[in-house]
């Protein structure tokens, strides 16, 4: 019996015909210049996962620029995606891994096309956390008709410690490894995207938070020139300072010899478990004034105009700060406390933000504190945006501004007994539907618009949508479209709104 049973499994076989990996005219299959995957083909696109752009960055390859992958022979399997990389867990969610092998990328596209566009994420995380394939949903791709890639690239101390030792033999400035992952993915689309339905010249880099700051490093970026040719920053001001070669350098240097070592060698030797612990740096971003790669601040190329010019659509949310004053004050503050905070913190200026900001105007003390902070005081802060939205203008690229304002959003973090708004992230839901919780019918409706809107600029570098109103390009400040549901599209004034020339006034 047991003869029979392997000549029936034999004969099934050979009637079947070649395994359905050698079928080289399948739409899961595709050709790279590296070797062939196969993806999978779903009921309205095709999926890819967990495709090498990059060598693993591990051992000798730690903290130096990224090299090619290596080719492969056969088909690679390309249904699940690769390693997040190396990360400790954050109050935001995710799980810790040490794993340094994750220079892997993903491609949604729909089933058909030919010459799409392309739109490139990097994902958010204080390019300390995140992870390419969280974005999985295929709305923006399908609705949108484009090709969507998602990008993982190194993070923390892996993708930022700028060890001066580290620039030896590689002429690259230390400390920028994350951004130069971002911009090999970006030659390995040039290179492979057409194969998948993609047009390798009209690529739109996008990303939120850290991705967005990183995308601003990009358009400053002279090594990042033809890679990409549309850019849409999510919440992190294309006018806010980066790190600086000397601090961050002498910042990494603190960090060596608190894990013991003198030598690049020494570092390259360590466990990542080891590294990731007793890393506490508080910005690890690109660095500034080093090399080609980043020879001068975001804000010194817009306003010199010697950036990587092309359109751009950027912008923030009404409540940025939301997501973070919890985390610090966990419990409501009372209004005294709230006013210890700010005399501390603005000294001969606190009676006037005070008076433009009593507590006694907000539900609670906190949400007056992250409504100042919203406002003005970082990269998240709306007159920073804004700021930037005027340099781009005034560079005289097509520029496009807005503020995504509903406040019942399905928050990044939801803390019991505070109203989190619009907080720091809350629009990552209408890009890619129901990433952070599921949207109402009148959310849904929103998010259809954005996805319009987005994906029209990534084709032709101007954002429309069929059921929405117009977007104006921006020339003043009250050219910022405000994006919220049942009718709450329309342009406003942030400026205005957002006290910014209160906030120059005070020479801030």
């Amino acid at each position: 019996m047991r003869l029979l049973s392997a000549a029936a499994v034999l004969l099934t076989a050979i009637m079947a015909g070649p395994p359905a990996l050698a079928d080289s005219n399948s739409p899961a299959v595709v050709r790279t210049d590296k070797g062939v995957i196969r993806g999978e083909v779903l009921q309205d696109h095709r999926a890819f996962r967990g495709i090498p752009y990059a060598r693993p960055p591990v051992g000798e390859l730690r903290w130096r620029a990224p090299r090619p992958a290596e080719p492969w022979r056969g088909v690679r399997d390309a249904t699940a995606p690769g390693s997040q990389c190396a990360q400790l867990p954050t109050p935001f969610g995710g799980t810790a891994t040490y794993i340094e092998d994750c220079l892997y990328l993903n491609v949604t596209t729909p089933m058909r096309g030919h010459r799409l566009p392309v739109m490139v994420w990097v994902h958010g995380g204080n390019n300390t956390s995140g992870d390419g394939a969280l974005y999985a949903p295929p709305d923006l791709a399908v609705d949108g008709n484009v090709v969507l890639v998602t990008v993982n690239y190194r993070l923390g101390v892996f993708g930022w410690l700028a060890y001066p030792a580290f620039e030896t033999g590689d002429r690259y400035q230390a400390g920028n490894y994350g951004l130069l992952d971002q911009q090999a993915a970006l030659r390995w689309v040039r290179s492979n995207i057409a194969a998948f339905g993609g047009d390798p010249g009209n690529v739109t880099l996008f990303g939120e938070s850290a991705g967005a700051a990183d995308t601003c490093a990009h358009l400053a970026s002279p090594t990042a020139a033809g890679l990409f040719h549309k850019a849409l920053p999510q919440s992190y001001s294309c006018a806010a300072p980066t790190r600086e070669e000397a601090a961050a350098e002498t910042a990494a240097t603190a960090y060596a010899q608190t894990v013991g070592c003198d030598t690049a060698a020494c570092l390259r030797g360590l466990p990542a478990k080891t590294l990731l612990e007793a890393y506490q740096e508080q910005n690890p971003y690109a660095v500034a004034g080093g090399d080609h790669v980043l020879p001068a601040q975001p804000r010194a190329a817009l306003e010199s105009g010697r950036f990587n010019r092309m359109p751009v659509l950027h912008g923030n949310t009404l409540d940025e700060a939301r997501l973070f004053i919890p985390l610090i004050a966990p419990q409501p503050i009372t209004a005294e406390e709230y006013e210890g905070y700010v005399r501390a913190n603005y000294g001969a200026n606190a009676g006037q933000v005070l008076a433009r900001y009593p507590a006694a105007n907000y539900p609670e003390a906190r949400i007056a504190l992250a409504t100042l902070l919203t406002d003005f005081g970082g990269p998240l802060a709306t007159c920073g945006h804004q700021d930037a939205l005027a340099l781009f203008a005034k560079a005289g690229v097509p520029t496009y501004g807005y503020q995504f304002a509903d406040r019942t959003a399905p928050p990044l973090v939801d803390f019991p007994g505070y109203e989190e708004g619009a907080q720091h992230a809350s629009e990552l839901s209408y890009v890619f539907p129901d990433l952070l919780g599921e949207l109402n019918a009148s959310q849904r409706r929103l998010s259809d618009a954005m996805i319009d809107y987005w994906t029209s600029f990534a084709h032709d570098g101007r954002p429309r949508a069929a059921a929405a109103p117009r977007w104006p390009r921006f020339r003043s400040s009250g050219d910022v479209l405000s994006l919220a549901p049942d009718g709450g599209i329309r342009p406003v004034d942030t400026s205005e709104r957002s006290n910014c020339a209160f906030w120059r006034s005070l020479g801030s």
